[in-house]
């Protein structure tokens, strides 16, 4: 579908990619990866003729329609939602404008024949509508508004009231009504919502058309695309599978690279002595312009990525008191909107929470009022002993000093690291070389919010709060950010649809819905199947009622509450399983502590130290023993009893 043929470009005289050859076929689901810099915009710039090629060129089928999103703000003004959506749409423009023109002559001719023709013309327009769909379009539009987040009320909104992550669904969405041949997106995900995202996942996974991704989400890449094409060491190659068997790939790849590399260094430092040590022998003359030949045709070997991580840590925070924060009975209205109704959580030492729901329910309105950001209506936040809080969000950039350089603005926050321990830092940020000693005011947005987030690292906060995180960092930093959160031993309430970079991290998810919310007793992969299964049920349920509504067959009916019942024997029977057990071993270890009790009650023990010593130490690790199984029991028994009322609830 489309051939680069021998294809280079090059910025200032260094080469991105160098006569390159690949091609694109029909329902391709590409990701495109590579390091920072090395040309993948570039790439989908080159694909819609934004850039041209220094040399070679792109040969694509004729007639290609090509949907193109990029990391840029771009933003509509003057129509509602749903106007600038249809706007875009040439093609049923195009039969709209055809079809008014027809109608126009037809009032304004007499003549017999001509009117005939342009009844035989408005038939085929006709036609054509019914081939495009034309009289579905406008709730195709409105789905796909929907399924990337805008409520009803918005489609009749101006565009003009909406923020750049709205904007970007917009232009999502008027590429995804559009029918391309391909589509190429470039971060798509930043500022979708986990509901948004699961939607634009099942969308592209039933496209037929073909892919082309860039994207820091390995969830989303790993969901939708069935070829990896990386760029490295200005060469272009293709992996077949999915981004999980690259990445296997690549781990090889690297440590093979390493080894080369150090091969290569050796050699060179050998042949270089060669050369010293007999220059001016005139009997080793001919070896030695040899050497100097082998030296000048070796090919520089780029390490990897992996070779340049640094490894981040929190310092260790001062220990919290059991509950750090406790939120009661909270409020939050914004006028006659109410955003959160009667929230009521506990946060204990060492959680970490994902707080995910779909845009404008609430999120970062708790995570604010938490942060003691914004008031809320009614309620209260109760802050436990010794906590400690710190709160990072896209707007706490703004509150960077913008006279200072970048690592002086870190420094604040960490007044005992050293220069070359921040210059570390700021690396693994993408801050290298002279880049750290920019003034903050001339930086852009995302890097800023690097900035702001290296700050909320070198702080000694033992309760963390961070909104978005990852919104402007690549797949590296991604993964210190998440390697030093999950060596974390404070709390941690974290905003984010990340699900490949939340799934190491929490123990724990609240979903923000319409008000209300839910707590899920387990990680994000417990939270998706659970909200999938819950989704499940709900139809199920819809469908037993319409069932009984139209009078089905009592038979029918006990079949799809038999269904409910099994589904909810397969999801409480491996917990109640492990209830049982830690059961019988509470049981077992209270009899062994009771032994051990009349052992220290009887009075002659205390004649041999020794066995009173070990007895003593004995009860201590039965005591503690007791206390973990207790604590590993109530916290099954919380889950049981949340996925029983859930289809309670279900049950009516």
């Amino acid at each position: 579908m489309i051939d680069f043929v021998n294809l280079s470009i090059q910025y200032s005289g260094k080469y991105l990619f160098e006569d390159i050859n690949l091609k694109i076929n029909k329902e391709d689901k590409i990701a495109l990866v590579g390091a920072n810099g090395t040309g993948k915009s570039t790439l989908l710039k080159l694909l819609t003729n934004k850039e041209q090629p220094e040399s070679g060129k792109i040969v694509a089928k004729k007639n290609i329609r090509i949907g193109y999103l990029p990391q840029e703000f771009i933003e509509s003004k003057g129509k509602t939602v749903k106007e600038e959506v249809k706007s875009s749409l040439a093609d049923i423009l195009n039969i709209e404008s055809e079809e008014i023109k027809i109608q126009r002559e037809l009032e304004l001719t007499s003549d017999e024949e001509h009117r005939h023709e342009l009844v035989h013309e408005l038939a085929e327009i006709h036609e054509l509508k019914e081939r495009v769909d034309y009289y579905t379009l406008d709730s195709r539009i409105e789905k796909v508004l929907q399924g990337l987040g805008f409520s009803n009320n918005d489609l009749n909104r101006l565009t003009d009231e909406f923020s750049g992550g709205w904007q970007m669904r917009i232009q999502l969405a008027k590429i995804l009504l559009s029918s391309n041949d391909i589509i190429l997106l470039d971060e798509p995900t930043n500022h979708l919502d986990m509901d948004s995202l699961r939607w634009l996942i099942d969308f592209l996974v039933s496209y037929k058309g073909s892919l082309v991704i860039v994207s820091h989400d390995k969830y989303f890449v790993n969901k939708v695309t069935n070829k990896t094409l990386e760029i490295f060491n200005r060469k272009v190659s293709f992996y077949n599978g999915k981004y999980d068997a690259y990445l296997r790939f690549k781990e090889e790849r690297d440590i093979q690279l390493v080894k080369d590399y150090e091969a290569q260094k050796q050699k060179i430092k050998d042949t270089q002595k060669f050369i010293e040590r007999f220059r001016y022998k005139a009997t080793k003359a001919k070896q030695v312009q040899s050497r100097v030949k082998q030296l000048e045709k070796l090919d520089d070997i780029e390490l990897p990525d992996s070779e340049k991580k640094i490894n981040v840590k929190f310092p260790e925070p001062a220990k919290s008191g059991v509950i750090p924060v406790e939120v009661r009975h909270l409020y939050k209205s914004y006028g006659a909107n109410k955003v959160l109704n009667d929230v009521n959580i506990v946060i204990e030492r060492g959680d970490k929470i994902a707080l995910v729901g779909p845009n404008g329910a609430g999120k970062t309105t708790l995570a604010k009022i938490l942060a003691d950001k914004l008031a809320p209506s009614s309620g209260e936040i109760v802050v436990g002993h010794n906590a400690a809080i710190s709160y990072y969000a896209q707007e706490v950039a703004d509150d960077l000093n913008l006279t200072l350089d970048v690592i002086d603005a870190v420094a604040e926050a960490a007044t005992d690291k050293t220069p070359g321990e921040l210059r570390n830092l700021l690396g693994s940020f993408l801050f290298s070389d002279d880049d750290i000693f920019k003034k903050v005011q001339v930086l852009s947005g995302g890097e800023k919010s690097r900035v702001a987030i290296a700050k909320i690292l070198l702080q000694k906060a033992n309760v963390v709060i961070l909104d978005e995180p990852t919104n402007h960092l690549d797949i590296t930093s991604k993964a210190i950010l998440q390697k030093a959160l999950i060596d974390f031993s404070g709390a941690i309430i974290l905003v984010s649809h990340d699900v490949d970079f939340l799934e190491p991290i929490v123990n724990k998810v609240i979903e923000i819905r319409d008000g209300g919310y839910r707590i899920f007793h387990g990680g994000i992969d417990y939270y998706l199947q659970k909200t999938q299964e819950l989704k499940q049920s709900e139809q199920s349920r819809v469908s037993t009622t319409n069932l009984a509504d139209s009078q089905l067959s009592k038979k029918e009916q006990k079949r799809v509450e038999a269904e409910l019942r099994q589904k909810r024997y397969k999801s409480t029977k491996d917990l109640k399983k492990s209830i049982e057990e830690i059961e019988l071993k509470i049981s077992k270890a209270e009899e062994e502590k009771d032994e051990i009790e009349t052992q220290l009650a009887d009075d002659s023990l205390y004649r041999d130290a020794e066995k009173a010593k070990s007895i003593n130490a004995d009860y201590a690790k039965i005591k503690a023993r007791l206390e973990q199984l207790y604590a590993n029991w109530a916290e099954i028994s919380e889950k049981l009893e949340t996925i029983e009322k859930e289809f309670e609830d279900l049950s009516g």
